[in-house]
């Protein structure tokens, strides 16, 4: 039995010479880690809290902003940073409903499972931290490390009260070439279609030079229109900021759509400092980007979303996925000089 127990705490490591694949127990919460040898890179992800990868370090750096000395203390008081998952939907709705193909759903704060922003609107959906998430695969070959894990949404009644789409949500991190490849899939169980306003909030971090002095590049060419509460309006207007500006004096917590694409479809937004640089790039499937950089605060966020904020009740760039069908897309991360 001793021995028994003595296999059951050793890490699982699946190696595919370069990448590997490793579960492992941090502060007593396990978690999975990646990594790219010859990059000297890896991407550690807490599948219970929320699925949320938590570090990407190169050369022992992270390039995600994680303000928690421990694990345990992020999972016994979490707040939003590494790469949260907002869904059902992503940011504000403007009531405590949305509408979609003709019908009205409300929701329920009596149940527990909303949050809400300072004017007590519904924000960034259920599940930022959820521990329902379970892996069902993590592996390493010669062409990188993975790990894809699976919440069956469907299967919670707390959550299909709130918004009743009998639906799986699959996530996979990817680490290759020190790229990390976060991929979404949707499968659709109900016989009618459902909306697609999912988002994620990654924070972004460099360590080479203040705030003040990163230098941001914005890939689109459209500012939306916000609300007093910062709902999209529907309009926009031309973009305003450069190809390239700096943080210096400048507070960001904007909208931008008709995102600027290349011959490959893909839209492209950075941060860099004096030699450090984090680039993100997104899928077509993600037409909006809200970017999000406070004041006296050591982190930026380029984040990538399936339509615009509010999209269930404006129906602004929101899209759908057909009974039965599946929604996928993906968005990259690659950090540079550290």
């Amino acid at each position: 039995m001793l021995k028994f127990l003595i296999v059951l705490t050793l890490p699982l490591m699946l190696n595919g010479a370069n990448y590997t694949a490793e579960r492992r127990q941090v502060d007593g919460i396990a978690v999975v880690t990646l990594r790219d040898a010859e990059h000297h890179a890896e991407v550690s992800i807490a599948p219970s809290i929320g699925n949320i990868a938590y570090e990407f370090k190169i050369n022992g750096k992270n390039a995600l902003y994680f303000p928690f000395a421990r694990l345990s203390d992020f999972k016994e008081k979490p707040a939003l940073c590494g790469v949260p998952l907002l869904a059902p939907w992503a940011n504000r709705l403007e009531k405590l409903g949305f509408a979609f193909q003709g019908k009205t759903y409300l929701l329920n704060p009596e149940i527990g499972n909303l949050r809400f922003d300072g004017n007590r609107l519904p924000i960034h959906g259920l599940l930022s931290f959820s521990p329902l998430w379970e892996v069902v695969d993590a592996a390493a070959d010669a062409n990188g490390a993975h790990m894809t894990s699976r919440l069956e949404f469907w299967r919670h009644p707390e959550l299909m009260a709130q918004f009743p789409f009998a639906h799986t949500i699959e996530m996979t991190y990817r680490l290759s070439d020190a790229t990390l490849q976060v991929e979404t899939a949707i499968h659709n169980l109900s016989v009618d279609a459902m909306p697609i306003s999912i988002g994620y909030h990654p924070y972004f971090n460099l360590h080479d030079a203040p705030r003040d002095q990163w230098t941001v590049h914005i890939g689109a060419t459209k500012h939306l229109v916000l609300s007093d509460k910062l709902l999209a309006t529907g309009e926009s207007k031309p973009m305003e900021l450069p190809d390239e500006f700096t943080l210096a004096g400048r507070v960001i917590d904007d909208g931008f759509y008709d995102l600027t694409r290349q011959s490959d479809g893909l839209a492209h937004f950075s941060v860099r400092g004096k030699g450090e640089k984090i680039e993100v790039t997104y899928g077509p499937k993600y037409p909006v980007n809200v970017t999000y950089a406070p004041a006296g605060k050591e982190f930026i966020c380029f984040e990538p979303m399936a339509a615009m904020t509010n999209s269930l009740n404006s129906g602004h760039a929101l899209q759908t996925v057909a009974g039965g069908a599946e929604w996928r897309e993906s968005f990259w991360i690659k950090a540079t000089g550290f």
